[in-house]
């Protein structure tokens, strides 16, 4: 049961947000009491804790399996960004700045993991980029991969980014691109335009 409720609970805190879904909401669209959910979390912020800890480890994975492909590390990134955005595809609201706005403890912890996380990964393949001609060798590989965490979650701030005017997964594209082509050779920028095409085809 306790899996279930994580599950569900996951399901509607990224369609509503998590201040907005309350512990009866979870109860009624599971069709149980209150009570049984109390049985395994003490309070909502409880279950917030775990849920979060759920997807950041389900989207960790996700990612360590493509690192391990070793593929072209431009594909890696646009592979990664899908990937990702499978996992935010039932983000209807802004989940993540309510996150911090009203549970900015389980929020800066979830982001800490998630800087160091990001941080290796995005630093091991700067550097495969380097190795293979399609980054250039001139880039600062430490500055380069903290802008790109910076950039990746400040394009959550629906403050920044409202919803009303940016498409969630449009604005990842742009970042995206905006992000390799300060950084790919001419080598680098064929694969780039061809991932592009291939994308909008």
């Amino acid at each position: 049961m306790k899996d279930k409720i994580i599950e569900k609970a996951s399901e509607m805190f990224l369609t509503l947000g998590f201040k907005s879904v309350t512990m009866d909401d979870i109860a009624s669209e599971m069709g149980i009491s209150k009570k049984t959910i109390y049985a395994h979390f003490n309070n909502k912020e409880t279950i917030i804790a775990v849920v979060t800890d759920s997807i950041f480890e389900e989207v960790s994975k996700d990612i360590d399996c493509i690192c391990a492909l070793e593929q072209n590390p431009i594909e890696e990134i646009y592979e990664i960004k899908k990937r990702v955005l499978e996992h935010m595809r039932n983000e209807k609201t802004s989940p993540w700045h309510q996150l911090q706005k009203y549970y900015p403890t389980i929020f800066q912890n979830i982001k800490n993991r998630q800087c160091s996380f990001m941080q290796e990964c995005v630093v091991k393949n700067l550097h495969r980029g380097i190795e293979q001609g399609l980054f250039r060798n001139n880039i600062d590989v430490q500055f380069v991969s903290r802008i790109y965490f910076n950039g990746v979650t400040g394009i959550k701030d629906s403050n920044l980014f409202p919803i009303s005017m940016f498409n969630g997964s449009h604005l990842y594209e742009m970042f995206l691109e905006y992000h390799l082509r300060g950084i790919v050779t001419p080598e680098g920028r064929k694969i780039l335009n061809n991932l592009i095409h291939s994308n909008q085809d």
